[in-house]
């Protein structure tokens, strides 16, 4: 596991709480944020799977 793979899961994971406080206080804002922090985690760890992939192709 890289660091890309580690970050994005913790996006993802930041995103999911992030958007569930927004749903709890009833802020659409938040709820978006969340979402948004969801994708962008989910990028970044896509980036860092093809980044194994790589390297293992490599060897």
């Amino acid at each position: 596991m890289n660091k890309d793979q580690v970050k994005g899961t913790l996006k993802e994971a930041a995103g999911k709480v992030q958007e569930a406080a927004g749903k709890l206080v009833g802020s659409k804002e938040q709820q978006a944020k969340g979402l948004g922090k969801q994708v962008d985690g989910g990028v970044q760890k896509a980036v860092g799977d093809a980044k194994e992939i790589i390297k293992d192709a490599t060897k």
